[in-house]
C-alpha cells in the first residue's frame, strides 16, 4: 500500500502565518505539522508517500529532502494548482499509485495513536474503501455518517457533509483508504456548490457499490486547522505525543 498526503490549500483560517507559508509547515509542539501525517503512515507500514502541495513546494522539498531521515523508502511531490478539493488534489496521485491501494490522509490531521489495524483490515479487503470515524461533540463541521446499528457492527447507510441535524455522532475524519478505482471515480465527480470537488463523493459512491467498511479511531484526533485546534493538538501531543504504537495484544 502508498500513502498519499494532501498538504495544499490556503490556510486561511490560520492567516496571518500562513500568509508567509503553508499552514502544514506550522510547528505543532515541537516539529513542523507535516510530520505528524507522515510519522502516521510509516507506523502503518506505509513507507512510498506522495506528497501533494501547493505555492511553497519548495519549502516541503528544503525540510523533507527524500523523505529518509523520518523512515520513508521513496518520496514524491505533487503540485495542485488553485483550490479544486480534496478529490481534486486526489487525482494528482493517479500515476504514483501504479494501480495500488493507498492510503489518503489530510495533512493537518494528527492522532494520538496508530492505524495499524485498519490499515491491515484494509489490505485483506479485496476491494472498495475503508473510512475512519471518530466520535466527535461538534459533528455539524464534518462529513457525518448514518448508521443502522452502534458501531463497530452497524451499517452504513450514508455520509452527509456538514449537516444542520448530524444523523449520528461519528464524523468522518481526514484518513481514508481506497483501491484503485478511487481515481476513476473522482473523474466523474461534479463540482459541488462550494465549486470543489467533495471526497463525500467518492465515499458515497463506494457505499452505493456496497463496497465501503469503516473503523472507529482509538484515541484522541484533532485537525488543526484553526487557531484554536493548533493550539489544542499541540498542548495534547505536549501532554503524551502523538502516533503511540500500540504494544502487540
Amino acid at each position: 500500500m502508498k500513502g498519499i498526503i494532501l498538504a495544499g490549500g490556503l490556510g486561511t483560517r490560520l492567516r496571518p502565518l500562513t500568509l508567509v507559508t503553508n499552514k502544514h509547515l506550522l510547528p505543532v509542539y515541537d516539529r513542523p505539522m507535516i510530520y505528524y501525517p507522515i510519522q502516521c503512515l510509516v507506523n502503518a507500514g506505509i513507507d512510498d508517500v506522495l506528497i501533494v502541495t501547493g505555492d511553497q513546494a519548495g519549502d516541503f522539498i528544503k525540510l523533507l529532502r527524500n523523505g529518509r531521515d523520518l523512515g520513508l523508502s521513496h518520496l514524491e511531490y505533487a503540485y495542485q494548482e488553485g483550490e479544486g478539493g480534496i478529490a481534486d488534489a486526489l487525482k494528482l496521485g493517479r500515476k504514483f499509485s501504479e494501480d495500488d491501494k493507498v492510503c489518503v490522509i489530510l495533512g493537518d490531521n494528527i492522532i494520538e495513536r496508530d492505524i495499524r489495524a485498519p490499515a491491515a483490515r484494509f489490505a485483506e479487503q479485496p476491494s472498495g474503501a475503508r473510512l475512519l470515524l471518530k466520535e466527535v461533540p461538534d459533528p455539524a463541521r464534518f462529513g457525518v455518517v448514518r448508521l443502522d446499528g452502534d458501531p463497530p457492527d452497524g451499517r452504513l447507510v450514508e455520509i452527509v457533509e456538514k449537516p444542520e441535524d448530524p444523523p449520528s455522532p461519528y464524523a468522518v475524519i481526514g484518513i481514508y483508504f481506497y483501491d484503485s478505482d478511487v481515481f476513476d471515480i473522482c473523474d466523474t465527480l461534479k463540482p459541488s456548490r462550494r465549486q470543489e470537488l467533495e471526497i463525500t463523493d467518492v465515499n458515497n459512491a463506494y457505499l452505493e457499490r456496497g463496497d465501503l467498511a469503516y473503523d472507529v479511531l482509538e484515541g484522541w484526533w484533532n485537525d488543526a486547522g484553526t487557531f484554536e485546534s493548533l493550539h489544542r493538538v499541540s498542548r495534547l501531543v505536549a501532554e503524551g505525543g502523538a502516533n503511540q504504537v500500540a504494544a502487540p495484544s
